[in-house]
């Protein structure tokens, strides 16, 4: 998996095209796609995967007829597949000896910031903690307003939600065409795309997959949403054996190259996208901390100004009241007061729970540049 190697946060997308073959998962197909996860793990990727699939396999274990679903229909389908298609990737990807964990999302999960933060939490925690996250969009409860109504863009936000440096869609093309290529004969293959133009978006608009044609539409919608997060995209067949594998060793895919680093993306969008709800000052040698790369400690906290709720975006000012950055705080207005000046061993004792050791971790901080002692 040479081409793959250099990455070490992917997401990947399996539609359920791919993976339910009527109305039963293509078991056998998914096991070669465990082992190239698994050889992704070993070499020390962390591998999310954004999988299809629920309601159509929960509409074959239902009995429910062939074509259009009632919400309510759809819904209940939904419920029942998630549960076998969570039961399936278990079992697949423990014969590989990995563990997994299910989370389900809406539109919402990804839009409103305390409910994204939580979900990044437990996705990085399952992370750590060695297991695949397979996610889904919730569509037990999802309707068309808290809707994403396609699994490209889904994924493509959870590649931004984790700062993953690669998003892998499987579709049932093998990339970008300038023209649909079983019907134009001098159709063409692009192999890179280095940015998302208008040409281009008006190429997906004429090549659209065997399943819809607007299914290159969403996959370059994708492709917005994760390069200009950072993250390298990719669109390869998945109607092959072990297509991760494929793609590492060079097989025919469409290239997306990302605009910038997760890690610039994030910053860049702490610093300048978000309108700060308070203010934190810190004292001299938390300034020599976040200098030096470090977390906000409570102790290194001198006072707290406005009000703001956990995930809101902080203005930082050194002891002269000058801003430094800008950062998410970990805790709520009324917590942190209760919390600064003291130390991270004391946070339990004081709230009454086990809460993050930092105010605003460094991932969560911009600092302005350059930054006067």
């Amino acid at each position: 998996m040479s081409t793959l190697s250099g990455y070490r946060r992917i997401v990947i997308k399996i539609g359920s095209a791919l993976l339910i073959d009527e109305a039963t998962v293509r078991r056998d197909w998914l096991a070669t796609v465990a082992d190239d996860i698994a050889d992704l793990v070993s070499a020390g990727a962390a591998v999310i995967v954004v999988s299809s699939g629920a309601i159509a396999l929960g509409r074959g274990i239902l009995g429910l007829p062939r074509g259009p679903l009632k919400l309510e229909e759809s819904q209940a389908a939904a419920a029942t597949g998630q549960i076998a298609l969570a039961q399936t990737y278990a079992e697949i990807l423990g014969h590989k000896g990995l563990r997994t964990g299910q989370i389900l999302l809406t539109l919402s999960d990804t839009e409103e910031r305390r409910r994204y933060l939580n979900a990044r939490s437990t996705i990085d925690t399952l992370i750590k903690l060695r297991a695949v996250p397979v996610i889904n969009e919730n569509d037990s409860v999802a309707t068309s307003e808290i809707r994403y109504g396609d699994n490209d863009r889904l994924a493509a936000r959870v590649a931004t939600m984790v700062s993953a440096d690669a998003l892998i869609l499987l579709s049932d093309v093998d990339g970008l065409y300038t023209a649909p290529p079983k019907t134009d004969p001098d159709a063409k293959f692009i192999e890179t795309v280095d940015r998302i133009t208008p040409e281009i978006e008006a190429v997906a608009g004429d090549t659209g997959s065997d399943l819809s044609r607007g299914g290159m539409v969403t996959k370059i919608a994708a492709a917005k949403i994760a390069t200009e997060a950072g993250a390298a995209m990719v669109i390869a067949t998945g109607h092959v054996d072990h297509p991760l594998a494929a793609i590492g060793s060079g097989g025919r895919a469409t290239w997306f190259r990302p605009a910038t680093t997760p890690v610039k993306a994030r910053k860049r969008w702490i610093a300048g996208a978000l309108v700060p709800s308070g203010t934190v000052t810190i004292d001299a040698g938390a300034m020599n901390a976040l200098l030096a790369g470090k977390s906000l400690l409570p102790a290194g906290v001198k006072s707290l100004g406005g009000t703001f709720s956990r995930g809101d975006a902080v203005s930082i000012r050194d002891p002269a009241g000058r801003e430094i950055g800008r950062g998410l705080s970990a805790y709520d207005r009324a917590e942190a007061d209760r919390i600064i000046g003291r130390r991270s061993g004391e946070i339990e004792a004081i709230l009454g729970y086990r809460g993050r050791a930092e105010l605003i971790h460094r991932d969560d901080m911009a600092l302005s540049e350059p930054v006067k002692l």
